[in-house]
């Protein structure tokens, strides 16, 4: 009985992972910017990195009704930020989501986002060939950036 189990469970992982192919896309230091109680909003960063070329098409989060990628950008002597419907990544290249630059707005959201907590975030990617996958990131978090873990 055990080994009929085992063995069910390995084909339906298996099926699982046909299924929903990894996102060929790794994150790093992603968090979250604490909000101050009665604001609305919030922003997420973290480092992108693919594997082969792949467009982010946006995220969504049950912490927050909206979800929008954005772009902080100096124009003349003024700091403008807009949303942007997507975002190339590279092939091995680091796409840095940073304060002052691209990163995830979080608005309307549904709790207060107090350094502690750990708001899930789901991203949407496209590959070249057009596939879409998503892929789920744990946000820590912080009033600030976390410091990088020195090995």
């Amino acid at each position: 009985m055990h080994k009929l189990l085992a063995s069910f469970a390995l084909a339906a992982a298996a099926v699982l992972a046909q299924a929903q192919p990894a996102a060929p896309v790794t994150v790093e230091g992603a968090w979250a910017r604490a909000a101050l109680q009665g604001q609305g909003s919030s922003a997420a960063y973290m480092t992108l990195t693919a594997r082969e070329p792949v467009t982010l098409l946006g995220a969504t989060s049950p912490a927050a009704a909206i979800v929008e990628l954005h772009e902080m950008k100096l124009e003349g002597d003024v700091m403008k930020m807009r949303a942007v419907d997507t975002l190339e990544l590279p092939a091995g290249r680091g796409v840095e989501l940073k304060p002052g630059g691209y990163h995830f707005m979080l608005m309307d959201l549904k709790a207060q986002f107090k350094p502690g907590l750990v708001v899930p975030l789901t991203l949407r990617l496209r590959d070249a060939k057009g596939a879409e996958r998503t892929l789920k990131v744990s946000l820590p978090v912080a009033a600030a950036a976390p410091s990088p873990h020195k090995h």
